[in-house]
């Protein structure tokens, strides 16, 4: 096999991206909106990987290692071996879950990866490749401290207040802005139309601008960071490791209220991913020439 180049994906639930490396060059990348096979049709996954691809101008990989959301389950990931095999001829591709990237992007053979966007996760990896994962289980189930979870906690809320006829509050004002509503039913009805979670998660940062305000609002940013921590508990009873933690995620990273709300219970010890995950996913490409991915 010819050394390189070797193209990662990052394939989220908010957003995918893309990068071609040879050597230890950059020669492309490139962004496209989330393709999660769970939450999604297979023909919406194929048309966004398509389109991905499609803007990623360069030289054909030899390897490609794509971290996806949703690839722990067996159809999604069988859905990502067959489009990525076809749209990508000739290249040896490893599918992954999208947390194992965090660790590898970090740098580390083993330690806990605590991820909030979208949704909500966190993976461990001992010496030995001993591995677990807690969470993941997508936004209709859980992913507690994601961005679709405190959009809809929220607006739990923020309706609870509606049909008591009180007011909405700094939460529900900015609540009802941003989804363009009058009242409650329009704003259910607006939020029943958001039919992926990354629409849902683009409205968490009316939560996190309301919190200073709005009791119940910090209340939701509080119990997130509760949420997320308890990932890295679970993690930690699973797999027999203490650490290092390092946390991702775009909603973690960006939104210190959240970030505060986690160091609160697990310390100042985590440290955050300086690097995207794409390029963890470059290194498990690089990895995966010598057949070493699953000792990562």
């Amino acid at each position: 096999m010819r050394d390189g180049p070797w193209l990662g994906l990052d394939i989220g639930g908010s957003r995918s991206r893309a990068r071609l490396v040879a050597g230890e060059l950059v020669v492309a990348e490139a962004e496209a909106p989330g393709a999660n096979a769970v939450a999604l049709s297979a023909a919406l996954v194929e048309g966004r990987l398509t389109a991905l691809l499609g803007r990623l101008d360069g030289p054909r990989p030899a390897v490609c290692c794509a971290g996806a959301a949703g690839a722990e389950v067996p159809e999604a990931k069988e859905l990502y071996d067959r489009l990525l095999g076809g749209l990508l001829p000739g290249c040896k591709v490893i599918v992954v879950h999208d947390t194992r990237l965090v660790l590898a992007a970090a740098g580390l053979d083993e330690g806990i990866a605590l991820v909030a966007g979208t949704g909500s996760v966190a993976y461990g990896r001992a010496s030995g490749g001993r591995e677990a994962m807690v969470g993941g289980w997508g936004w209709l189930l859980g992913d507690d401290g994601g961005g679709a979870w405190l959009v809809r906690e929220a607006a739990r809320e923020v309706l609870r207040r509606l049909d008591a006829g009180d007011s909405p509050g700094i939460l529900g004002e900015r609540l009802l802005a941003a989804a363009g509503a009058a009242d409650r039913h329009q704003l259910a009805g607006h939020l029943h139309r958001l039919r992926e979670p990354r629409r849902w998660a683009a409205l968490a940062p009316v939560v996190f601008e309301a919190a200073p305000a709005d009791e119940a609002a910090a209340a939701v940013v509080d119990r997130a960071g509760a949420a997320l921590s308890a990932l890295v508990d679970g993690i930690r009873a699973r797999v027999g490791i203490e650490g290092p933690v390092v946390l991702a995620g775009g909603l973690l990273l960006k939104q210190p209220a959240l970030e505060a709300a986690v160091r609160l219970r697990l310390g100042e010890g985590p440290v955050r991913l300086q690097e995207p995950p794409v390029a963890g996913a470059v290194r498990l490409a690089r990895l995966a020439r010598f057949g070493a991915v699953d000792q990562l």
